[in-house]
């Protein structure tokens, strides 16, 4: 199977989000996955959001960002039916290879620990498992 991987369109918009929800990814369609808010990261410099299209149409997809000291591999998504073609690894080499152009020499993912294709994948990689860091997470309140 061909291939070919670009930067992501807004019009990719409906596609990717049905592409995340029929590969479990989680959503916010009224936050950080909404149309504006994804329009908002595009206008960052350390944002690279890549898709694959195959057949014409978009089957993969992963979102690296960057903190100027670490790259941040997220959102790696592979339609099913496009599985073990290595779609995935190659999404993963060249968002590396785009934030390796940006300055950038250490990379990192987020995996929860039940997704046992993408923890593999990363191993395969050469990316290292860190029992030791816990991951925590705080929202912006709402309260004045």
């Amino acid at each position: 199977m061909e291939f070919v991987i670009r930067n992501f369109r807004l019009d990719d918009y409906e596609r990717v989000m049905e592409l995340w929800r029929q590969c479990d990814l989680p959503l916010k369609p009224e936050g950080r996955d909404s149309r504006e808010e994804i329009r908002r990261q595009l206008e960052l410099s350390q944002v690279i959001f890549l898709v694959a299209e195959a057949e014409g149409r978009v089957v993969g997809t992963v979102l690296a960002t960057h903190d100027g000291r670490k790259g941040w591999i997220n959102r790696l998504a592979v339609e099913p039916a496009f599985r073990g073609q290595g779609l995935a690894q190659r999404l993963v080499r060249i968002a590396e290879q785009k934030l390796e152009a940006a300055g950038l020499q250490m990379f990192a993912a987020l995996i929860e620990e039940d997704n046992l294709p993408s923890i593999k994948l990363f191993e395969k990689l050469g990316y290292t498992f860190h029992p030791d860091i816990k991951y925590f997470t705080r929202k912006k309140s709402l309260q004045v």
